[in-house]
């Protein structure tokens, strides 16, 4: 976490979390390096469908077409936190952390990141094997180490 801090600081970017299946972990990871108020503006911890479409601008028709747990999803929640909180970079996790929720087309242990930047918004898809706490640590760290990358630049 120091690294990215540390990054994120000497870049002046202002980062934001858009977070479902993570439930503010990703923020919690980002926050806990001392002067994390230099880089840091917020989080929202969208749950519910409702929240996603109110707060961050994520269209109905995207949840009704592709799913809450989709690219096109995790694409949305990024970008409109991005603009929501007005800062350089976002990060969004919407996935099926478990141990019920997975199909065999969405099983647990899916997760889609976004990552909005300067560059644009880019998407990953991961699945892991774990349980409940386990799948969500593991989501976090792809969201932090796919930041890191982009960071590192």
């Amino acid at each position: 976490m120091e690294k990215i801090a540390e990054l994120l600081k000497k870049k002046k970017f202002w980062i934001a979390t858009a977070e479902s299946c993570t439930s503010g972990l990703v923020a919690h990871n980002l926050t806990n390096v001392p002067g994390s108020s230099e880089y840091f503006k917020g989080g929202v911890v969208a749950y519910s469908n409702e929240i996603k479409i109110k707060v961050l601008g994520v269209k109905k028709e995207t949840l009704e077409k592709f799913g809450a747990v989709s690219h096109q999803t995790a694409y949305e929640m990024a970008h409109g936190v991005k603009n929501l909180m007005n800062v350089d970079i976002a990060i969004s996790t919407t996935g099926i952390a478990g141990p019920g929720g997975g199909t065999p087309e969405k099983p647990v242990g899916l997760v889609y990141i976004g990552l909005a930047t300067p560059d644009g918004v880019e998407t990953r898809k991961f699945i892991f094997e774990g349980n409940r706490i386990e799948n969500k640590e593991n989501f976090c760290k792809a969201s932090l180490n796919m930041l890191l990358e982009y960071l590192e630049r």
